[in-house]
């Protein structure tokens, strides 16, 4: 090329660099101008020259936009002799009020956008998107007592495809909340098919007066089909819905409920078990008698702990409670067991008294008793060469103090000392005796072969039970059942059962037992899905490969 032609190309490549110079460019744009209020849009500001995208000054959007998201992108071009930067700084906004909106001109280096307004209308079902989500709120309840049970729905109805869920975190001063598992179904609606979520809770006032719920926020993308794997930048838009606030008026503790625990409740129940038949107690003997409580609407912590009377003839060796609780249709059941190891003392007629627990019914608004009737005992004459010379008070049991090496000059000091030894080994015969009582001996019941039921013949009446659906015989055939698969001949209740398998399937099906024995439920108890876990745990007990029938694989995992 001559001197001629390379200064030609210079010049021109300069005049090019002087007329973009000169058509500097800013602009700002919006993917619409009308949206319902809880819906986002896309604004765009674009740039043709080197002014930095940080330099604009997007505070002027805070008065009326949330800013959701930002994105950058630029791009270089070098066309007919002109060379072009071109930027785009792309915004999520979010309109704060309805009305009309502006969105603010910015000042871009040396040049100045123009405004753009907006018109956001009401929260409606005139949109699309509204008449594709709603999300609500409701409670079963406006008023309630306190410490008593309400339970809050938050419902989530979409007919369109979503992404990027959340809803707000639930937060209530003055209250105990717990979180209950969710659903999610399908409804028909005039003939348009929803998807339904629904987040449950459970919440118990801890003080009366008004127990104010704000309003919860749902937030989610809608799901755009993109064109391929690199069409990263497109997007839906961003919704958001706000649940109406709810306020509860919490009554305080009736003036006429008796002086004891407050327990506001739907329904209590109170029932008792027996590790052997009490009728067959004999002096020297014991059995664990085990008095359940069930409240519905109640957390386990609000049940009372049952007191043992003291009663003339007998020894009361209390247990650690078991407290807990497990999820029904209508919120919680509360459930506390209280154990006591019981030992016959002496021959005779003896009476365990009437337990009566007071509680409030929120349904009928009036006082209810869970009454446990009297129990009279005809203990029967031991065998008087088994049964303990003496029985240490369970409250009083202590090892002696050592005895000191005797004084040659306290000539008194030996006849003590010989009391002592006599005593230390009376309480070492009497616990060694305490210990084996609680073990079966060889021709108790429990541990006579001859008289429990072989492995498959209690797989097979448990089965039947359950295809049955007969919640009480199912229940008496878990008990045997467990005694051999959990190699624990003393099992006596299904929480025991429950803790022993570890099985998580196994334990909601037991719950639901309980529930449907304990709870007044109206419903026909189905024992199908009872007996589906069970076939896949199989007949026999056991950490070994080999005790796992064919056919039955593992549970893999929790879901």
């Amino acid at each position: 090329m001559s001197a001629f032609g390379k200064m030609l190309v210079v010049l021109l490549t300069l005049a090019g660099l002087l007329a973009s110079s000169n058509g500097l460019a800013a602009s700002a744009s919006v993917d619409r101008n009308r949206v319902a209020l809880g819906e986002s849009l896309r604004l765009t500001i674009s740039l043709d020259d080197d002014t930095e995208l940080s330099d604009i000054r997007l505070q002027l959007l805070e008065n009326d936009f949330e800013i959701l998201r930002q994105s950058t992108s630029s791009q270089t071009r070098y066309v007919n002799g002109r060379v072009t930067h071109d930027k785009q700084l792309q915004l999520e906004i979010m309109p704060r009020r309805a009305g009309e909106l502006r969105i603010p001109a910015f000042v871009v280096g040396k040049r100045r956008t123009e405004p753009v307004n907006i018109v956001v209308t009401e929260q409606t079902d005139s949109s699309e998107a509204g008449q594709a989500l709603i999300f609500e709120a409701e409670v079963d309840r406006d008023t309630v007592y306190v410490q008593a049970q309400v339970i809050l729905t938050l419902r989530i109805l979409q007919a369109m495809s979503l992404e990027d869920r959340g809803v707000s975190e639930l937060e209530l001063e003055g209250a105990f909340v717990k979180p209950l598992e969710q659903r999610s179904f399908q409804r028909n609606i005039d003939g348009r098919r929803w998807l339904v979520h629904e987040l449950r809770y459970a919440i118990f006032p801890e003080q009366s007066g008004t127990l104010s719920i704000p309003a919860q926020t749902f937030s989610a993308r809608e799901s755009v089909r993109r064109g391929s794997l690199f069409d990263i930048n497109r997007s839906g838009r961003r919704l958001r819905r706000m649940s109406e606030p709810l306020d509860i008026t919490v009554l305080s503790r009736p003036a006429t409920f008796p002086d004891s625990t407050w327990l506001p409740a739907r329904d209590l129940s109170i029932v008792e078990e027996w590790s052997t038949p009490p009728e067959n107690l004999r002096v020297g003997e014991s059995a664990t008698r085990t008095i359940r409580l069930r409240g519905e609407g109640l957390q386990g912590a609000q049940l009372p702990p049952i007191q043992f009377t003291p009663v003339e003839g007998l020894k009361f060796y209390p247990d650690q409670p078991d407290i807990g609780e497990s999820e029904v249709d209508s919120g919680l059941l509360g459930m506390r067991a209280d154990s006591a190891a019981i030992l016959a003392t002496q021959p005779g007629r003896v009476s365990l008294p009437e337990i009566r627990i007071p509680w409030w019914d929120t349904e009928a608004r009036q006082t209810r008793f869970a009454v446990l009737p009297a129990r009279e005992l005809n203990i029967q004459p031991g065998d008087v060469a088994s049964a303990p010379a003496a029985i240490p008070d369970p409250l009083d049991v202590s090892l002696p103090r050592p005895t000191q090496p005797a004084d040659p000059e306290a000539t008194d000091a030996l006849p003590w000392q010989i009391a002592s030894a006599v005593s230390t080994a009376g309480w070492l015969l009497t616990l060694a005796y305490l210990l084996l009582a609680r073990r079966p001996a060889p021709g108790n019941k429990l541990g006579n072969t001859r008289d429990t039921p072989s492995p498959r013949t209690a797989f097979k009446t448990l089965l039947n039970a359950c295809e049955a659906h007969d919640p009480e015989r199912a229940r008496q055939a878990l008990i045997a059942w467990g005694r051999g698969y959990t190699d624990r001949p003393r099992l006596s209740s299904l929480d025991e059962l429950a803790t022993a398998v570890g099985d998580p399937v196994l334990s909601g099906e037991l719950a639901a037992l309980d529930a449907h024995l304990y709870g007044n439920r109206q419903d026909k108890w189905n024992g199908s899905a009872l007996a589906d876990c069970l076939r896949r745990l199989g007949s026999r007990g056991g950490s070994s490969a080999a005790d796992t029938p064919a056919g039955f694989n593992l549970y893999p995992g929790a879901r």
